[in-house]
């Protein structure tokens, strides 16, 4: 699919629920948010509807995401469901891992390929402050077992404030040249107003390559992170939400008032 600049379309990212199990001090507000209603959340049937009317149309590439993706009962079914769609070729997962050692082997038998981990510094006591309570060591444990899975590549998402030269970004660069791991540093950003930049070792930011769509738990496809617009598949059908999405698809991103990094993904 392309879209009026001339940018092929084949990336959805698919946030699967609200929910997560860390409370990240950049990702969710201290009062807490209010969440989705169970029953106004995508079904996986409708989800997979959608991906294979998206599959055809030219997407070859999904994550899923969330909040935290394996907060949601039964995710793995969803990934074996998708797995099985003609023309998706890759198909991998965001996660924040603290559920990933008892995951891992599940997820990469239903045809999970990859995870992407969010791990933003190494100290324990910094990322319980961060996390609003997380364990690290639970991080490390979901590494390993996605590697053991055979889930590669790994690769880290690790949140700075401006530079990777920051000390806990410098640790966690060692860490995964130590462990075999892939590293991307991504500043910190805010949907309200629009701050935003390229990402350090990965392809985000770069609005004028961007390939993607995004899927919200409630059935809201987005052309961009950075946008209010979006386009119900309970309302417009996958077809015409899809064709409406590629075509509103802005040149750049501007901000995103609708919506939190803890429902849309990342």
């Amino acid at each position: 699919m392309l879209d009026r600049f001339e940018r092929n379309i084949n990336y959805l990212r698919i946030s699967v629920t609200d929910r997560c199990n860390l409370r990240c001090i950049y990702c969710m507000p201290e009062e807490g948010v209010r969440l989705i209603r169970h029953e106004d959340i995508l079904t996986y049937d409708e989800i997979t509807a959608f991906t294979r009317v998206a599959a055809a149309a030219g997407i070859t590439k999904v994550r899923i995401t969330g909040g935290e993706p394996l907060v949601r009962k039964g995710v793995t079914e969803l990934v074996g469901m998708i797995a099985a769609i003609e023309g998706i070729t890759d198909l991998s997962m965001s996660t924040n891992a603290i559920l990933l050692a008892d995951y891992a082997p599940l997820l990469a038998a239903a045809g999970l390929m990859r995870v992407n981990i969010s791990l933003d510094t190494l100290d324990p006591d910094k990322f319980r402050h961060i996390t609003r309570g997380g364990d690290v060591t639970a991080v490390f444990k979901g590494i390993e077992a996605a590697q053991r899975a055979g889930l590669r590549p790994v690769k880290i998402n690790c949140v700075i404030k401006s530079t990777p030269d920051e000390a806990d970004a410098r640790a966690v660069a060692d860490f995964c040249m130590r462990e075999g791991l892939e590293v991307r540093f991504i500043r910190q950003m805010d949907l309200a107003s629009g701050t935003f930049s390229v990402v350090h070792g990965g392809s985000g930011g770069h609005c004028a390559r961007c390939n993607r769509l995004r899927l919200t738990p409630e059935g809201m496809v987005k052309p961009c992170l950075f946008s209010d617009a979006g386009y119900s598949i309970r309302e417009l059908g996958a077809e015409e939400a899809l064709r409406r999405a590629v075509a509103e698809k802005p040149e750049r991103g501007t901000a995103n008032h609708l919506n939190g990094f803890y429902n849309i993904g990342g």
